[in-house]
């Protein structure tokens, strides 16, 4: 496959027009050509590692191969599958229903699994079942294995050291750490914040907590819900400012109302009214988003002028750092062609999974 006179960006190398060719579902060869008029941007798959579900299908409810399909019109090449607080036991069986579909699948999008929760904390627990939150046990922990790739949790939590033996992930949420507590789990490793900065224990002038703390360390990377709703425009602004393109990561944490009309849904076991698109509690609280990914490229986009070298970073490469997938999150010869190309409005028009085209839009 020949893909000829784009805008080619590499979240490293940057911006330049030529042609690519993929042979055997790799980069087979980049070259770099003056085009005065494009056909497209061409950039690495989308990474969503935040998503409860989309179109009508749920986490909760093991519908990956539907959530997998949508996602592809969203550019989405890589996801996962995220979890909201329940029992260990329906834990268990998720875990061993997406393990099955992973490996049924020769090269799926799904990546694995985020657990948020249960090891949150409940007085910023936000759409999670109170009767479910806990601290973290020994035998629990230890029946965690893959496809579990990221675990949201709170710092301040009994037992939570229990975590660091394992593998994972860990990204801190949910918390009402403070400043201490916090860095305390950061010297131990952890770099990562979700969906910064909701349910977490606001900045205050004298006890910083865990929200300065993740405005102040420079290398710890915070995920970002760019809908307008979650996040005011200048809040987006003032971490892009304060953090930089290569520490933002581009998450959707949207639920199964996603791409669907205002009505009733669940989120887990709580009722979720989604009203001119926003879900809530019936006691108000947000319980997830409704935006698609490419609404977040977008919006992320116009609140700050990003070029689309950062966008390449906040969308993909960064998460796939994060994770280990080595192969993906670049443009360049030898790579997996996993790849989404945009119009000029950044609506995306084609995507690629190991070469193979999973989605094209149809004029």
């Amino acid at each position: 496959m020949v893909l000829e006179g784009l805008l080619i960006v590499d979240p490293l190398d940057g911006e330049f027009t030529g042609d690519l060719e993929i042979e055997e579902g790799k980069i087979a060869r980049i070259k770099k050509k003056y085009y005065h008029n494009i056909k497209g941007i061409l950039m690495p798959g989308f990474v969503d590692p935040h998503i409860h579900g989309i179109m009508g299908a749920d986490t909760m409810n093991c519908e990956f191969e539907k959530m997998e399909e949508y996602l592809y019109s969203q550019g989405v090449t890589s996801f996962l599958a995220t979890t909201v607080s329940t029992s260990f036991e329906n834990v268990k069986k998720i875990l061993h229903r997406a393990e099955n579909y992973i490996a049924s699948k020769l090269n799926t999008s799904m990546k694995g699994l985020h657990l948020e929760g249960p090891y949150i904390s409940e007085e910023k627990r936000g759409a999670h079942s109170r009767k479910y939150l806990k601290s973290p046990s020994e035998k629990e922990v230890n029946e965690l294995s893959f496809p579990v790739k990221i675990i949201t949790f709170a710092p301040e939590l009994e037992n939570i050291d229990l975590l660091f033996e394992k593998e994972f992930v860990l990204s801190a949420g949910h918390s009402n750490a403070s400043f201490e507590e916090f860095t305390r789990v950061y010297k131990k490793g952890v770099r990562r914040i979700t969906h910064f900065p909701n349910a977490l224990r606001p900045l205050h002038h004298r006890e910083i907590g865990i929200t300065g703390a993740g405005l102040l360390l420079e290398d710890v990377k915070l995920e970002l819900i760019c809908d307008g709703v979650h996040l005011s425009k200048e809040m987006i602004q003032l971490v892009y400012k304060v953090k930089g393109a290569r520490n933002i990561v581009l998450v959707t944490d949207s639920i199964s109302a996603t791409g669907v009309r205002d009505g009733v849904v669940f989120l887990g076991d709580l009722l979720v009214r989604v009203k001119n698109g926003v879900p809530r509690l019936e006691d108000g609280t947000l319980a997830g988003s409704t935006l698609m990914f490419s609404e977040a490229v977008k919006n992320f986009v116009k609140f700050t002028k990003a070029t689309l070298k950062e966008v390449a970073l906040v969308s993909s490469y960064n998460s796939c750092i994060e994770l280990g997938m080595k192969e993906v999150g670049r443009i360049k010869e030898g790579g997996t062609a996993d790849l989404v190309m945009l119009n000029q409005n950044l609506d995306p028009v084609l995507t690629l999974k190991g070469g193979e085209i999973v989605y094209k839009k149809i004029n």
